[in-house]
């Protein structure tokens, strides 16, 4: 919990409005996803990234195997998996979608980096939504807005990456905006970099509309699980406010509960 609260508050907050039962569960996944997520930032050359990811793929055939290593984020994954009967493949799909941030090349794409994006943020989600017995229906609305979450974060972070020589915008925005890469880790903004910003924000916006769209069909007490959308709101509208200029967005304060507490209240997301 406190790994959560520190590292990604959004998340956090979304987790203390979930039912009580699966609450500690969602905080094992969350604090496993953030361990193998920050594995670029905390290694000093991808080749050690590399062996962080296999040791976490060894860490999850020892949990499946009842084995679980010494560790407070292991010991609780492993607590969560055997209760809710977690797919250890959903779960290694995770730590393997990380391979691409060892990598310093954008995406080829939007189709790329929203496949990026589905297969890291969009999986958790969907890890989320069948530990709260979602069905089909609520899997792939999970799916959708882990995906949407995954493209605005993004978006947000092109300043965070840039400094560490990394874009993540796709390869076939950078040249139909004609955005050069060094202008981009030079931190200097562009009219074309702003433009390909609001084309990442707009298809996460496509996707937070198709997973209001299922709304009807899902039991509320799972609708909970589905909150960042509400999250992903504020973020995009503060991009919005600053034009798209990824240099430019204002520093927002940690989310507050009382809009998530109220949707959520009113069975929303």
């Amino acid at each position: 919990m406190d790994e959560v609260r520190r590292l990604d508050h959004d998340r956090y907050l979304t987790a203390l409005l979930l039912p009580a039962a699966a609450r500690s569960d969602v905080l094992a996944l969350y604090a496993f996803s953030l361990e193998v997520a920050r594995t670029r930032e905390i290694v000093s050359e991808p080749i050690l990234g590399q062996i962080r990811l296999q040791w976490w793929r060894e860490t999850l055939e020892g949990i499946y195997a009842e084995t679980p290593r010494e560790h407070p984020v292991v010991e609780a994954l492993a607590t969560a998996c055997q209760r809710n009967q977690l797919d250890g493949g959903a779960l290694e799909a995770l730590v393997n979608a990380r391979e691409a941030d060892m990598e310093d090349t954008p995406p080829s794409d939007l189709a790329a980096l929203e496949t990026y994006g589905r297969e890291t943020s969009g999986q958790l989600s969907e890890l989320v939504m069948r530990v709260l017995g979602g069905d089909d229906i609520a899997i792939t609305t999970a799916r959708k807005i882990g995906t949407a979450w995954a493209l605005v974060g993004l978006a947000r972070s092109v300043a965070f990456h840039a400094q560490s020589q990394r874009i993540y915008i796709p390869e076939d925005l950078l040249t139909e905006y004609e955005v050069e890469r060094r202008k981009v880790l030079d931190l200097k903004p562009t009219a074309g970099l702003d433009a390909a910003i609001r084309r990442i924000v707009e298809r996460a916006e496509i996707l937070l509309r198709e997973a209001r769209g299922a709304r009807k069909n899902i039991p509320a007490p799972q609708r909970r699980g589905l909150l960042l959308a509400t999250l992903a709101d504020r973020h995009i509208a503060n991009m919005r406010k600053a034009g798209f200029d990824p240099f430019a967005f204002p520093q927002l304060d940690p989310a507050g509960p009382i809009r998530l507490t109220w949707n959520a209240w009113r069975n929303r997301y």
